[in-house]
């Protein structure tokens, strides 16, 4: 089969984009089509020996560092310009999360990170409509595109879920029925080491993350606690704060191996790739209950959860934490069960079991 890869841009490297490169890997001689792409981004600098398509906007100036999200109504137009060219494919895979990647061809199978959250209520990285001419724009776009996203999504011929999480949004708000295949989970292998005396959180500084929620944490309780990632989001480090910024793969491994625990704050994440990680190093997790959390961290066993959105809340947890003890076999084990080879299988085998002809 002739198969091309369709994914939202390449710009930061996370979650979705380790999917990306999973299904490269699978099928190394599919091009990728994308909206953009930001040269020199950590996105492109893992992607940039593929056969890389890009639509029309990329020749427009600043898209893909700043007009991207603001003119996210030209979404549907970039989209469009695809679909002959993928006319010639055999099966399309699609990795979907906010910019609307979906329904661009007879046989497409779209894998959800989820369906867009600032289209449906969901909290966001940026606070885009804190001003009120932009949240009528928005109210307008937004409904426009919701249309548009709908009926996108009726036009896929199978959904690949990314969470339980994620397939009860996709029958929500598309009234489709789909299949969970969990994201992989690719580190290098976990490094032999003590652990040291600190928390950690890897996330992009932005909002929405519970960021500053595991900051006031650590300050009330006077907690060591460590920082890797870059965005907007302003933090200065502090006595017991220390933020590292972005690091290698291998530098993450060491800090997700040294760390008494990760902090997994998002409110209600689609599943939450950070949290599989640090158990893959061996490292138990402290996370809100709630979103695809529920789905990797076993209570009392890999990590304990927090059920209310409080620091009051977190505290409690990390006061409960500091006087248990989890094994990190226990970790290691669950966090097999997210591994990139699984997810491969499972990939291969649903292709496989659907594809054209079948």
């Amino acid at each position: 089969m002739r198969i091309a890869l369709v994914h939202d841009y390449l710009n930061e490297f996370g979650g979705a984009e380790r999917v990306l490169l999973a299904l490269s890997e699978i099928w190394p001689e599919a091009p990728i089509y994308t909206a953009f792409y930001r040269k020199g981004s950590a996105a492109y600098e893992r992607f940039k020996d593929k056969k890389i398509i890009t639509s029309w906007v990329k020749q427009i100036p600043f898209f893909s560092s700043k007009l991207y999200s603001p003119l996210r109504f030209l979404a549907p137009k970039i989209w469009s310009s695809f679909v002959r060219r993928l006319a010639d494919y055999d099966l399309v895979i699609s990795s979907s999360s906010w910019y609307i990647t979906k329904g661009l061809h007879p046989n497409e199978f779209c894998y959800c990170h989820t369906p867009p959250r600032w289209l449906y209520g969901y909290q966001t990285a940026s606070n885009w409509q804190k001003y009120w001419p932009v949240r009528v724009y928005g109210l307008i776009i937004g409904h426009l595109l919701r249309h548009y996203d709908y009926a996108q999504a009726q036009k896929v011929k199978y959904f690949i879920a990314n969470s339980e999480e994620v397939r009860q949004r996709i029958r929500k708000f598309y009234r489709r029925e789909s299949t969970v295949i969990y994201p992989p989970v690719d580190l290098p292998k976990p490094i032999k080491t003590k652990k040291l005396n600190y928390y950690l959180i890897v996330s992009r500084l932005v909002g929405g993350k519970g960021i500053e929620l595991g900051i006031e944490a650590a300050k009330k309780l006077n907690l060591k606690l460590k920082i890797v990632g870059a965005g907007p989001l302003k933090i200065e480090s502090q006595k017991n704060i220390e933020l590292i910024g972005q690091v290698s793969d291998e530098e993450l491994v060491k800090l997700y191996s040294g760390a008494k625990a990760f902090l997994a704050l998002s409110k209600d994440e689609d599943f939450g790739i950070t949290p599989v990680e640090a158990m893959s190093c061996g490292c138990p997790v402290i996370a809100f209950r709630g979103g695809g959390y529920k789905e990797t961290v076993v209570q009392g066993k890999t990590g304990l959860f927090f059920n209310e959105y409080s620091v009051k809340s977190l505290t409690r947890s990390l006061q409960r934490f500091e006087k248990m003890r989890f094994k990190q076999e226990d970790c290691l084990n669950q966090a097999e069960k997210f591994s990139k080879a699984r997810f491969k299988q499972e990939i291969r085998e649903f292709v496989a079991r659907h594809s054209p002809g079948k």
